[in-house]
């Protein structure tokens, strides 16, 4: 009887509070609290230039895109938060159904293209990611790479592939699926992953996998790989990436939201965050630095080492149709949650 582990503990998720402290009515009348799921590297950043540029002080309390966009949705008009980032949009598009958005600023929506933000513009994108598939080419030679993501669920990559099913980054991708090709082709897939997959707990555990030769490929988002690329190489040295491109499932750009609480007492300088954010100078601060992730607003270039997003031939979807809750039972009656 073949078992099925998910690879490593699951850690447990921790809510953190950073720059001023925990939460309080004692608050500064004009300080900023941001919910915030992005890289808490990256948020720190677009705080520190957004401070030094306006002088308005941020805080923000640290979590994962379903437990932060939970949050939010329980706490409804009370909620203490100004300002919700994400690193994928279906827990931002769970706010937005939830009617908890503002509407962000027409000179703010005009920085980002339309296939990076609802259409209702009660959130922006402020950054995206790709889904790629991580490979060890020491077992994978180039013609022996799956041409779909759909190709996983075929016999032949049995015990051969794996993937986090317990993170929201992943979650996202399943979500694209399910809007592109339905209940059914989704179910199918879940089923096939839940036999014939190993399950991990994160992208870098996933990653990490690919390199040491137990499984020979992976789907994870790009810049996991990237980041490991420019400094020791040690979780990648063995790998290489494959782009599905054709519109294909599999070459999904996940958009990372900003919004704007309906509820913020101070709605001008959390839409002066979210301007701030995705224009030049907040956009140059992920192309200039080290998240490798893609710039998306006012046409600032992403970091020369990356694919250019307009070559990835991803598929149209519009980042509010994507449900979180059907793909969590989805998952769950798969086995994989």
């Amino acid at each position: 009887m073949r078992v099925r582990r998910l690879r490593h503990a699951l850690a447990a998720l921790t809510v953190v509070t950073a720059v001023a402290g925990a939460v309080s009515c004692s608050a500064e009348p004009d300080e900023l609290l941001i919910y915030n799921a992005q890289h808490e590297s990256l948020t720190k950043e677009w705080i520190a230039a957004f401070t030094r540029e306006t002088g308005i002080k941020v805080r923000y309390r640290q979590g994962g895109d379903t437990e932060l966009g939970n949050q939010i949705i329980a706490e409804g008009a009370n909620s203490p938060a100004d300002v919700f980032l994400t690193e994928n949009s279906p827990a931002m598009a769970a706010v937005e159904r939830a009617g908890l958005l503002a509407e962000v600023d027409p000179t703010t929506v005009a920085q980002v293209p339309a296939q990076y933000r609802p259409a209702n513009n009660t959130w922006v994108g402020v950054a995206a990611r790709s889904t790629v598939f991580v490979y060890n080419p020491d077992q994978l030679g180039s013609g022996q790479l799956p041409k779909s993501m759909l190709d996983l669920q075929n016999p032949e990559w049995r015990d051969r592939w794996g993937a986090p099913p317990a993170k929201a980054d992943f979650q996202a991708i399943v979500a694209a699926l399910l809007e592109l090709r339905g209940k059914p082709a989704t179910e199918q897939w879940l089923a096939a992953m839940k036999s014939d997959a190993l399950l991990y707990t994160d992208n870098i555990a996933t990653l990490r996998a690919v390199n040491s030769g137990e499984i020979a490929g992976g789907i994870i988002y790009h810049y996991y790989w990237y980041r490991d690329q420019a400094k020791t190489r040690e979780l990648s040295g063995n790998t290489k990436l494959h782009y599905f491109k054709n519109e294909d499932p599999g070459a999904f750009v996940s958009v990372s939201g900003g919004g704007v609480l309906a509820s913020s007492g101070k709605p001008d300088r959390a839409q002066q965050f979210i301007r701030f954010v995705t224009g030049v100078q907040g956009q140059e601060i992920i192309s200039a630095g080290n998240s490798f992730e893609y710039p998306v607003g006012s046409g600032v270039p992403a970091n020369p080492a990356l694919v250019p997003l307009d070559e990835l031939q991803a598929p149209a979807v519009n980042p509010s149709d994507l449900d979180a809750a059907a793909v969590t039972d989805l998952m769950t009656q798969a086995g994989l949650l």
